[in-house]
C-alpha cells in the first residue's frame, strides 16, 4: 500500500469511527425517559441513526477493511450484502432527513399560520406509516443490488465489489427511477421546506429588530392577553414609553405583562428558542445534504454515460461523510451534545 492509499484508508476509518459515535449518540439521546413519551422528533432521529448505523457497520467498516487490505477479500456473497445495505441505508437516510425537514417546516412555519395549532406530523402513527413506506421503497430499490453484483478484477490484488446488471439498458432504467424517486424528489422537497424555514427565520429576525428600534414619532401596537399596548416614541421622550389600555392587571400577572412588554423581542418571537434552534439545525443539515447528495446525484448520473471506478469511489466517500456529519448537527440543534448519562 502506497502513501496515498494509506491516507485514504485512514480518512475512511476516521469517518467510520465518527459516524458510529455520532449516530449511536443520537439514537441513545433520542430514547425517551420514563417521564416523557416518544415524540415525533425522537422517532425520526432514532430512525435516522439506525439508517446511518447500517451504513457505518455494513458498508463503511468492510469498505475500510478492504482499503487497508488493498482489495476486496470478503467474497461474492458479502458483496451482495454490501451493495444491498449501501442503497437500503442511503435511501432510508435521505427520506428520513426529508421527513425531519418537513416536520420542522410544519412546526415553525405552518403552526404560525394557524396560530400555534398542532401540526399533522405530530401524529406518531402517521410518521410511523411514512417511515414504513420509506423503508419499503428503499427495500425495493436495494433488492436488485443483492443479485446483480460481482467481484471483478484481473488478479487477486485488484479485486473489487461492483454492480453487474444484465445489460446496459436495465442499468440505465434502474438508475433513472432510483435517482428520480429516491434522490431528486426528496432533495427538492427538503430544499423547499428549508428555504421556507430560512425565510421565516429572517422575517422573524426583522420583526424583532423593528420592535427593538421603533421609528421615532410612530406608535407600535402590541396586544397581550386582551390588553392593548401602545409603544410611543418621540423626539422629546428619548426612549419608548409603554401605555397600557384596557383591563388593568395586578400581582404576578402584571409583573409578567411588564416583563413581556419591557422585552418586545421576546414577546414577538414565534415559538420557543428551542424550536428556532432546532429549525436552524435543520437548515444546516439541508446545506450539508445539498452539497453531499447533489454531488452524489450528479456523479451517479455521469456514471451512466461514462462508467468509472473513481466516480463510484468518490460517491461512496460523499455518502460516508454525510452520515458522520449530520448526527452532530442535530445533537447540537436539540441541545443533546452533552456527556450526561442521567435519563
Amino acid at each position: 500500500m502506497d502513501v496515498e492509499e494509506l491516507i485514504e484508508s485512514i480518512i475512511r476509518a476516521a469517518m467510520f469511527i465518527a459516524g458510529v459515535i455520532g449516530n449511536s449518540w443520537l439514537a441513545f439521546s433520542s430514547i425517551p425517559s420514563k417521564r416523557s413519551g416518544l415524540s415525533t422528533n425522537d422517532l425520526l432521529f432514532i430512525n435516522l441513526a439506525v439508517s446511518n448505523l447500517i451504513t457505518n457497520y455494513l458498508v463503511d467498516l468492510p469498505d475500510t477493511v478492504a482499503d487497508f487490505a488493498g482489495h476486496w477479500f470478503l467474497g461474492e456473497a458479502y458483496c451482495g450484502v454490501f451493495r444491498f445495505s449501501a442503497d437500503l441505508s442511503e435511501t432510508s437516510s435521505i427520506f428520513t432527513t426529508f421527513f425531519i425537514s418537513a416536520f420542522w417546516h410544519q412546526k415553525l412555519v405552518g403552526s404560525l399560520k394557524r396560530g400555534g395549532a398542532p401540526v399533522k406530523l405530530d401524529n406518531l402513527f402517521l410518521v410511523a406509516c411514512l417511515l414504513a413506506g420509506s423503508w419499503t421503497t428503499a427495500l425495493v430499490f436495494s433488492v436488485p443490488h443483492f443479485f446483480f453484483v460481482s467481484v471483478d478484477g484481473t488478479n487477486e490484488s485488484e479485486k473489487d465489489c461492483i454492480d453487474v446488471f444484465p445489460n446496459d439498458l436495465s442499468r440505465k432504467t434502474y438508475d433513472i427511477f432510483y435517482l428520480t424517486l429516491a434522490n431528486a424528489l426528496p432533495l427538492a422537497g427538503l430544499l423547499t421546506a428549508s428555504g421556507q424555514i430560512v425565510l421565516t427565520l429572517l422575517q422573524n429576525q426583522q420583526r424583532v429588530r423593528s420592535h427593538d428600534n421603533p421609528p421615532l414619532g410612530k406608535n407600535v401596537n402590541h396586544r397581550d392577553r386582551g390588553r392593548d399596548v401602545n409603544v410611543v416614541s418621540g423626539p422629546s421622550s428619548g426612549s419608548a414609553t409603554h401605555i397600557y389600555t384596557g383591563v388593568s392587571a395586578s400581582g404576578p400577572e402584571a409583573g409578567q405583562a411588564s416583563t413581556l412588554h419591557s422585552d418586545p423581542a421576546r414577546a414577538s418571537k414565534p415559538g420557543s428558542n428551542s424550536q428556532v434552534r432546532a429549525a436552524k439545525s435543520v437548515v444546516a443539515v439541508a446545506s450539508v445534504f445539498l452539497v453531499c447528495w447533489l454531488t452524489h446525484l450528479l456523479l451517479r448520473i455521469s456514471n451512466n454515460f461514462h462508467t468509472s471506478s473513481l466516480v463510484v469511489e468518490v460517491a461512496s466517500y460523499i455518502a460516508a461523510s454525510y452520515t458522520c456529519i449530520i448526527p452532530y448537527i442535530f445533537l447540537h440543534g436539540v441541545k443533546k451534545l452533552t456527556c450526561s448519562c442521567k435519563r
